[in-house]
């Protein structure tokens, strides 16, 4: 009897419903509904000197904590898109492993932008799940990487243009996902290969 498939578990529903209630919770603690304050960013989203000092779990609660609204709606659209996607073509385990080493990847590499930057949001693993996705499908399809590659920068790009928006993690992220959803489709491809070789023999 076949085990159940990454959709039966709702990896992506699930993540958007924590994210709401942790924006919920964090609203509150700013007594602001539409942006969260800054006290409040600095514990639970990436302050760096913190994370510098000790801090590391801020790495990955800042996953999970969004600066305003429109942050929060704008990234679970997102992650609704390439969420669903994913769920189809990977293992839960496979799945949840895109998401948080994608934003952890991605906080690691915010740590270049100096002590003194603050930073959160989900976007990093959100790349990392638009990468995963791109490069699986065209390796698993025996089309050529580079243009997943060149179709992923070029959403990194045309995504970069706010002063706001944390480049690094999203380069981290995306980097990340292309790697893994690459690893991914030559393991399966080569499991696939010696499973018809012994077939065959």
């Amino acid at each position: 009897m076949l085990g159940k498939q990454c959709t039966d578990y709702m990896p992506t529903f699930t993540l958007i419903t924590v994210n709401l209630i942790i924006y919920g919770y964090t609203a509150f603690l700013s007594r602001n509904v539409f942006a969260i304050s800054n006290s409040v960013l600095q514990v639970y989203g990436q302050f760096n000197i913190l994370v510098f000092n000790g801090w590391y779990w801020q790495l990955f609660t800042s996953i999970f904590i969004h600066l305003n609204l429109l942050h929060l709606l704008g990234n679970m659209f997102f992650l609704l898109i390439f969420g669903l996607r994913a769920e189809e073509i990977f293992s839960l385990g496979e799945y949840l492993a895109v998401y948080f080493l994608s934003g952890l990847i991605g906080n690691l590499l915010t740590l270049l932008l100096g002590p003194w930057t603050v930073s959160a949001g989900a976007s990093g693993a959100i790349f990392g799940m638009f990468g995963a996705v791109t490069m699986y499908l065209r390796k698993s399809f025996g089309q050529s990487v580079i243009g997943a590659l060149m179709f992923s920068f070029f959403l990194l790009l045309i995504t970069s243009g706010d002063e706001q928006v944390n480049v690094f993690a999203h380069l981290g992220g995306l980097v990340a996902g292309l790697i893994i959803g690459y690893l991914l489709a030559k393991s399966r491809v080569s499991q696939i290969v010696y499973r018809y070789s012994v077939v065959v023999h």
